[in-house]
């Protein structure tokens, strides 16, 4: 499991004395506890695996947007921090899905659903997101599913 991961990871990222490395990944598993505490209370039961990756793609989209900002900013230290960050965040990530597996999945869903025109993006988007959703780029896939129903 990614938690169980994460934990030996920041045990042996403290040992090693790596502070930015132990810094992040008690981040990852500050993040993670909060969003056990917000899935209990909100009564919804969502698989472990598909909770804790849904975190770290949030986190890593974030460091991703941050990075930009910086770099338009021209504060290269600090996008070189959140670079560093997000290798550490893409160590625990799965695979993402590549554009070719993306484009045969829309068409398959294509197929499936009948969809034709704009009107069935949100039809299509909601079947990726049901079957592929830990391991799909929500933002290929939307551009994809926009050029392949326009």
């Amino acid at each position: 499991m990614i938690r169980d991961d994460i934990k030996a990871a920041t045990i042996a990222a403290m040992k090693a004395g790596e502070k930015d490395r132990t810094a992040t990944l008690r981040q990852i598993g500050a993040k993670i506890k909060d969003r056990d505490i917000e899935e209990r209370t909100s009564g919804k039961d969502i698989p472990d695996e598909e909770l804790v990756t849904s975190v770290l793609q949030k986190m890593a989209k974030q460091r991703r947007e941050s990075i930009e900002m910086y770099q338009q900013g021209g504060r290269e230290e600090l996008a070189a921090k959140e670079e560093a960050e997000l290798a550490v965040i893409e160590e625990f990530l799965p695979q993402m899905m590549s554009e070719e597996e993306t484009r045969a999945a829309i068409e398959a869903i294509k197929a499936e659903t009948g969809a034709s025109s704009m009107k069935d993006m949100g039809q299509v988007m909601g079947a990726l997101k049901a079957r592929h959703g830990a391991v799909l780029d929500g933002k290929l896939a939307s551009g994809l599913v926009k050029a392949a129903l326009s």
